[in-house]
């Protein structure tokens, strides 16, 4: 791996001699560093230079120092490129030498949005302890599940001991609550030992409500034309916007730089408002990508606007992601599994075709934003399926997963959906096992803001038919209460009580990896549909080798021809059965499914997904893959 190229220009960075500190601060006309060695503390000036820069070098400071920026001789207040923050959002940084860490990952080359499978996690959550450190204990399980990636929620320091970390605004500290930066650089090294790359989530649309001092070094840091859900969008296209835009681009390069980080999953994208001729995300990606030297990594956006122009490469007129939240799947599932209506659920369908729809294009067919549609020519990895992530599970008043609300035996159909889909499949911490525990949304805010918060996360689910009453809302959790957070942690013991579930992630995470049709994600090469208001059928092929997928939500049925004349004419005594959800192993007591290879007709049990193989020549088919899709 070679070394990259990409060297912080701000903060505080050790060299030969001591420290030199940068720092941009269009309010003040001087600015000082407040060293903290030990119990001396001392002051030095800073010189200002061009686009209201100042700089010095500090002979004798070192690593484990700590310091503020003052300015025009006002308290001093945290960097806003400090590497750790030991004493929280409002305390002094902490000096960090990030060439101090001795690396072992040489030989690995990275990772490859093909044949990506995410697992996403909460650090704080994940395990009892809750840090970086505890994390590496479940590395090996983690490869024995058949994921090639974890990706962690926000990890940049946020306020309080809790929090979702979608509240960072120290964006270069790792939170202290999860140990300190080596402790995290351990973990993406050990992940790189057992072949794991690790995925960061990121945050650039907005910072969070407390400890964010952007603004009192440069009111520039925010734009007067743009605002968000959040209040005023950061300044990526406005005057003196380029330390803005800078800050974004530092950011994503330090992680890959300085933590070997192999991907990153930018939140929220949409609220990135910038008119600029190169978008703020075009720009951090192609730096990221420089910064990672010859080492692979990937790119990846939450959108809702249906964006495929975002993961196209440059040259087709795209910004060169290499992946894209495509929520519309998870939606559609999720009406058809409980029925929900309420909020944006009421735009989805929940059909069999809309699924299948979505499976086959990747969005829901409609133009989107940009107006471009997917097509044949876009990778399936480009599109990051889910049936849960922290988002629809934890922005739910009681933060329950979605085989809380439905049957083990319609989950494990919908498991199956997702995991023999082209898409790149992510999967949130404890799916696999049907994890017990809710995800709820959880904060340590001041008491003042702290009860604003309670009350807007109430406030949220007003217009929710089972929360018009306000006593209801007020059985909602308070995501202030540490009980919350604790609630949400996994309970390891689900493993063993939902062993079913789990071996069955295990296996078709297996077929995923080394099965030649299904390693192997193309959107021209599949062909799903909807037979009937109950049954998904997706068919995936690789020359003559082909693979399907039956998943049946509803009752047990008795397919005729005509239902799978789209796959060589129906089942018959050449499909071989290779899985069915309804087997002993994975905890189930279904019915046998069963075929007349005869009259080419199948006999599917309730509530069963099954995946049969066959070989020979089908384009004698009446209608190709690519027909179906325009």
């Amino acid at each position: 791996m070679t070394e990259s190229i990409w060297t912080m220009q701000s903060g505080a960075n050790v060299v030969p001699g001591g420290v030199r500190f940068d720092v941009w601060a269009t309010n003040a006309s001087a600015v000082e560093v407040e060293l903290i060695a030990g119990d001396e503390v001392t002051r030095h000036m800073m010189e200002p230079g061009q686009d209201s820069r100042f700089s010095t070098m500090v002979a004798g400071a070192r690593a484990g120092d700590r310091y503020r920026f003052r300015l025009d001789g006002e308290d001093g207040l945290p960097d806003p490129y400090s590497r750790f923050q030991p004493e929280g959002v409002h305390g002094p940084g902490e000096i960090v030498d990030p060439s101090s860490f001795t690396w072992s990952d040489g030989g690995w080359g990275g990772l490859s949005p093909k044949n990506l499978v995410i697992y996403e996690l909460h650090v704080g959550t994940m395990t009892p302890d809750g840090t970086f450190e505890a994390l590496i204990s479940e590395l090996d399980y983690l490869r024995g599940l058949g994921v090639t990636a974890i990706e962690l929620m926000p990890v940049a320091q946020t306020p309080g001991t809790r929090n979702w970390g979608y509240d960072g605004v120290d964006l270069f500290a790792p939170n202290q609550k999860y140990g300190r930066p080596d402790d995290l650089r351990r973990l993406v090294d050990a992940a790189h030992r057992v072949g794991l790359g690790v995925i960061l989530d990121v945050v650039y649309n907005h910072l969070g409500p407390e400890g964010a001092y952007l603004a009192a070094y440069s009111r520039d840091y925010f734009s007067d034309r743009h605002e968000t859900a959040w209040g005023a969008g950061l300044n990526w296209d406005g005057e003196h916007n380029h330390w803005v835009r800078q800050l974004a681009i530092d950011n994503a390069c330090h992680w890959i730089s300085e933590y070997h980080i192999d991907g990153l999953r930018l939140d929220a994208t949409h609220a990135m408002i910038d008119d600029s001729e190169i978008h703020i995300v075009r720009e951090l990606t192609e730096a990221g990508k420089r910064a990672a030297g010859d080492r692979e990594v990937v790119v990846i956006a939450e959108d809702g606007r249906h964006e495929i122009g975002r993961v196209r490469p440059v040259e087709r007129g795209g910004e060169g992601l290499d992946g894209v939240w495509a929520d519309d799947f998870h939606h559609e599932v999720r009406v058809l599994l409980s029925n929900a209506h309420e909020s944006y659920y009421g735009s989805y369908g929940g059909g069999t075709e809309d699924i299948a729809g979505v499976v086959q294009h990747g969005f829901r067919h409609l133009i989107p934003q940009d107006g471009h549609r997917p097509d044949t020519v876009d990778p399936a990895s480009v599109f990051v399926f889910c049936i849960q992530n922290h988002d629809q599970v934890g922005n739910r008043p009681f933060g329950d997963r979605v085989h809380h609300e439905i049957n083990l035996d319609r989950y494990r159909v919908a498991s199956a959906l997702l995991l023999f889909a082209p898409e790149t499949p992510l999967i949130f911490m404890g799916q696999e096992f049907a994890a017990s525990t809710p995800f709820l949304y959880f904060t340590d805010h001041p008491e003042e803001l702290g009860k604003l918060v309670t009350e807007g996360r109430r406030k949220e689910f007003a217009g929710f038919k089972a929360f018009d009453d306000p006593a209801m809302r007020e059985t909602i959790p308070d995501p202030q209460a540490e009980s919350t957070f604790q609630a949400s942690k996994l309970d390891p013991d689900d493993r063993q009580r939902n062993a079913g579930v789990l071996e069955l992630y295990r296996t078709l995470l297996s077929m995923r990896r080394d099965d030649p049709v299904l390693s192997v994600g193309e959107l021209g090469s599949t062909d799903a549909y909807a037979p009937s208001a109950q049954i998904v059928a997706i068919h995936r092929w690789r020359g003559d080798d082909h693979r399907v997928l039956i998943a049946n939500f509803g009752y047990t049925v008795e397919m005729p021809p005509e239902w799978l004349s789209r796959i060589a004419g129906g089942p018959d005594d050449t499909w071989d059965l290779v899985l069915s959800t309804a087997e002993a192993p994975f905890g189930s007591e279904g019915q046998s499914l069963v075929i007349d290879a005869e009259a080419r007709s199948m006999r599917m049990p309730a509530r069963t997904a099954a995946i049969f193989a066959f070989t020979g020549d089908t384009t004698s088919r009446s209608l190709g893959a690519h027909d179906r899709r325009s």
